[in-house]
């Protein structure tokens, strides 16, 4: 993570881009986070989807620039990027907003993208095969939701739904693999802030399950 700091310090040299209209240009041996190796049977819940399903509606970036910049400018791995590229680092995401009571992300589906919450609070919930939901934790502004399948192309673990309204910042595949192409350190960034935010709740897990043993 200190070499991934630096780096963001010195600036990698690499040359910016534009965003492409109809998809990310990348070639045979790029790194992508797109679905390549789902298999035909795999349906994808895509955000396109879930966002009329939810009744999600766009919100002004002049609204939501500002609020995405102050609470990732807070970011350790964040910080050291300037407001003009917090500015373009928030291009490449959809802002929205979500009533209350409104299913974001489903257990169990196959997801093109991951939430940050900007505004409001979300239920994260394991839902219990007879029906009944174990709550896992709530997420309030500056969390996540959904980024390891986003990642490695997994099941969701969890499903999220709103318990006030809402402001997200959603980052699908195909515009993650847009700015780590056309924006090398933007992505770098993000990727690192991703990394660290796992790690820590990674972390987490194993030390209550470390209470868990140790108490039997």
């Amino acid at each position: 993570m200190k070499k991934l700091l630096d780096r963001l310090k010195r600036g990698n040299g690499a040359a910016s881009g534009r965003m492409s209209d109809e998809g990310p240009a990348t070639d045979d041996g790029y790194f992508s986070t797109q679905f390549n190796d789902r298999g035909d049977d795999v349906q994808l819940a895509t955000w396109a989807e879930r966002a009329k399903q939810v009744g999600a509606q766009p919100l002004e970036r002049k609204q939501a620039e500002p609020l995405f910049a102050k609470l990732w400018g807070a970011d350790r791995y964040v910080a050291a990027l300037s407001q003009d590229e917090l500015l373009r680092m928030s291009q490449y995401l959809q802002f929205v907003t979500v009533p209350v009571n409104q299913e974001v992300i489903g257990q169990d589906e196959q997801g093109d993208y991951m939430l940050i919450v900007l505004e409001g609070t979300l239920a994260v919930d394991r839902v219990q095969p007879w029906g009944g939901r174990a709550r896992l934790a709530e997420a309030r502004a500056g969390d996540m939701l959904g980024e390891m399948s986003l990642l490695d192309a997994g099941t969701r673990f969890s499903a999220c739904t709103t318990l006030t309204p809402c402001t997200l910042a959603v980052v699908d595949a195909q515009r993650l693999d847009e700015m780590i192409m056309f924006e090398p350190r933007l992505g770098l960034a993000l990727l690192a802030s991703l990394s660290r935010r796992l790690s820590l709740r990674l972390r987490q897990v194993s030390a209550r399950l470390s209470a868990l043993l140790s108490s039997n």
